[in-house]
């Protein structure tokens, strides 16, 4: 199906340098820059999840002392960060700036440079935020939302590296943001109208439309901050006349559609996998699309269900309780399509169709759990405690994270060429899916037991059942090292594909969307030419026309 190189590659196409490291370091291929986002973004996960065990183990049994208060306090700030900032949200840049040319028939992102620049400024960023331990008095401490006043007045330099960090990933967000939105809008494939778009398109184009109304908030919100700290104003200080409810209000602005810059896109990769493997159409293709656009602009209205315990006024409550809720229709749309499109599907239970399932069953119970959340009543109850931590894990981890796996066995074979080792991405994931249940699902008892979030230890004297307690906490510690069992088996099995893993043709899923159209890996120019798009589903209807031609059909 894919054709030879063309007889002259355009100039822009070509790396000005030949080596093997510099040829990448000097790239702006799309394809490169989305590697690089993903392998970088994977190192970022895994020094994450190091961190996260690390505080596993400090709270796995009572009085411990393995961490003291404070470092406890800055690996808790370092993981936070680093999973949101330099794991989840930029893996998902990763995968869209990979894809979504090829899915849309086009040769490149509109600004190949800047698309360089702008994983360039999310590596930089990422090397200062883990650098900053380093630095005077060491990381910052102060949780990975950096609630004033404790983070205005909080000693040393890391807090400032931690913002400065965090500036700098926010440009190279907005770079990227402004590319997928130009590419999307004007590059597209002939015939490829807004109802043809993959699914996975759809995402990223409204993952972007956030990231451009959100990012500049958080980036008012840290200046301000930063001058409170060095400059002597008072944006954030009660006691000088500020309002510590004001830089709240201005992070979770930013922080709830951040749940869905992170969520969005990981529904577009189930929305592109589920019909594969099902072999079957998407079950209601307009109202999933259009619910993403739902999803988003809900998502805006919604900031303040983070804020229950603040003392809002009763209405505004309300307002925000509903708001809340009303954002989970649009969510069980997809949910009851992607269920109607495996129904009565020929399942072909391959590893990336058993990450979407599992994502499909975990996001649910952490949408379930948001539900009581959302009810101000409750949350007035639960509200930091380890029931809050565990529904964010629910739905960001046990949610994007599944995903993201599923999307990486499923473009594999694109991406490199070789398919991954089904048997090992098989206990890859069931020990993932197992361990993630063990370490989260304790953490609502634990929450309903009132131990509360951001403790660097506990003693079982203070809880009414201090002994189911010590069982839970155990428990999660214990999911946990499962969890990095999964992830060790998942890294091995990347190096042994790449030194002896099956190699894959143009499409060995029998896929849908354009980016299976061309060779595995695809050249550097994409494509040589794009058959018409007359439907969403492109290469089925150029499989089918192969086929009425064989049969002799008159076309």
């Amino acid at each position: 199906m894919a054709s030879s190189a063309p007889a002259a590659t355009p100039p822009y196409r070509r790396d000005w340098r030949t080596g093997k490291v510099t040829s990448w370091i000097t790239t702006v291929d799309h394809k490169r820059i989305g590697i690089l986002y993903i392998v970088s973004s994977l190192i970022f996960l895994g020094i994450g999840g190091l961190m996260a065990l690390l505080m596993r183990a400090q709270l796995a049994t009572p009085n411990e002392h393995l961490l003291t208060k404070n470092s406890y306090n800055s690996v808790l700030t370092l993981h936070g960060t680093t999973m949101v900032f330099l794991g989840v949200v930029p893996i998902l840049a990763g995968f869209g700036n990979f894809l979504v040319p090829l899915m849309i028939g086009a040769r490149d992102m509109a600004f190949p440079r800047l698309n360089a620049l702008s994983y360039w400024l999310f590596a930089i960023g990422g090397v200062i935020l883990l650098l900053s331990p380093f630095a005077k008095e060491g990381a910052a401490n102060t949780g990975w939302t950096a609630y004033p006043p404790l983070s205005v007045e909080a000693l040393g330099n890391g807090q400032d590296l931690w913002i400065l960090s965090l500036h700098i990933l926010t440009v190279a967000s907005l770079a990227g943001a402004i590319n997928f939105l130009v590419t999307i809008q004007n590059m597209r494939t002939p015939g490829m109208r807004w109802m043809r778009l993959p699914l996975f398109v759809w995402t990223i184009e409204i993952y972007a439309v956030l990231l451009l109304a959100v990012l500049p908030v958080l980036s008012a919100g840290l200046t301000m901050l930063l001058l409170d700290r060095h400059a002597g104003t008072h944006f954030f200080l009660p006691k000088e006349g500020g309002s510590a409810l004001l830089y709240q209000h201005v992070f979770w602005f930013f922080g709830h559609p951040e749940v869905y810059i992170m969520i969005l896109p990981a529904m577009g990769i189930v929305s592109e996998i589920i019909p594969v493997f099902s072999r079957k159409p998407i079950f209601g293709y307009r109202a999933v699309a259009l619910s993403t656009v739902a999803i988003a602009f809900f998502s805006m209205l919604v900031w303040a269900h983070h804020m229950f315990a603040v003392g809002l006024s009763t209405p505004l409550n309300i307002w925000f309780m509903l708001a809340s809720m009303v954002i989970a229709v649009p969510t069980g749309v997809k949910i009851f399509n992607w269920l109607a499109t495996t129904w009565r599907g020929n399942l072909q239970l391959d590893t990336p169709m058993l990450w979407v399932l599992g994502f499909i069953g975990v996001f649910t119970i952490g949408g379930l759990s948001g539900i009581f959340l959302a009810a101000y009543p409750v949350d007035q109850v639960v509200h930091d405690t380890y029931f809050v931590v565990a529904h964010f894990h629910y739905v960001l981890f046990g949610g994007a994270v599944f995903a993201i796996f599923g999307g990486l066995y499923y473009w594999w074979p694109k991406m490199f060429g070789r398919i991954l080792d089904e048997r090992l991405g098989k206990w890859h994931f069931w020990l993932t899916f197992a361990g993630f249940n063990l370490t989260f699902m304790p953490q609502h008892m634990l929450g309903l037991e009132g131990m509360v979030r951001r403790i660097y230890t506990w003693d079982p004297d203070n809880y009414a059942s201090g002994r189911y307690v010590e069982v839970y906490n155990m428990m999660s510690s214990v999911g946990s090292a499962v969890m990095g069992v999964g992830m060790l088996v998942f890294f091995w099995n990347v190096i042994r594909t790449a030194r002896v893993g099956r190699r894959a043709g143009n499409d060995p899923w029998l896929a849908d969307t354009l980016e299976w159209y061309t060779t595995s890996p695809p050249p550097a120019w994409n494509f040589e030419t794009v058959p018409y798009v007359s439907s969403a589903r492109p290469l089925r209807d150029l499989r089918r026309t192969i086929e009425e031609r064989e049969r002799g059909f008159p076309l």
